[in-house]
């Protein structure tokens, strides 16, 4: 079954707010560069990270959500581009001194191959000093795979391997939800 995130998207902030340590980091780090944003959705980070004067690019899947993202960057008069495309047909990683990867993968059995796949072709085609920046979810062996995934030619240096948990409330239902979260960050 696939998610139709245009339908999700539909409500205007679904995932809500960006990771705190995320923001922090980006916040503090000295360089501003370029970031690309893979699957982005309606562009949380994207426009946070625009906000603190990085030139960002979006690609997602949903039209709903790369138009909302491009619709808030314009009203904004941010650097911020959205494009709507698939992220593993994605090719043009040396691009860009900062790649992104928030809450995209999970590892399951029927996805585990096209994801680790995507992780070593970013890291084999991003440039030398390029940051590698993945927010997942800390369950099972998903790290241990990610860490896997990002090693497989050689280990790469890490600047952050940081545990958080990420606290999800939805005013509107009163829904809240807890997850043991984990940000990678690593310099090919």
């Amino acid at each position: 079954m696939t998610v139709s995130y245009d339908n999700i998207y539909e409500d205007e902030n679904f995932f809500g707010e960006p990771y705190p340590e995320l923001i922090e980091f980006f916040a503090g780090y000295p360089e501003k560069g370029k970031v690309l944003d893979l699957g982005c959705g309606q562009g949380r980070n994207a426009i946070a990270l625009a906000r603190l004067g990085y030139a960002v690019t979006g690609i997602d899947i949903s039209k709903v959500g790369i138009g909302q993202m491009n619709q808030a960057g314009k009203a904004e008069n941010l650097n911020l581009e959205g494009e709507v495309g698939d992220i593993y047909r994605f090719e043009e990683f040396d691009q860009y001194d900062f790649i992104l990867l928030d809450s995209i993968f999970h590892f399951t059995k029927k996805d585990k191959e096209k994801e680790v796949r995507l992780v070593q072709k970013i890291v084999s085609r991003a440039e030398p000093g390029c940051l590698i920046v993945i927010c997942i979810q800390d369950t099972r062996n998903i790290v241990k795979i990610l860490n896997q995934a990002i090693d497989f030619n050689g280990k790469l240096n890490r600047l952050a391997d940081r545990k958080f948990k990420y606290v999800f409330e939805d005013d509107d239902s009163g829904h809240m939800s807890e997850s043991d979260c984990r940000m990678i960050i690593a310099e090919k």
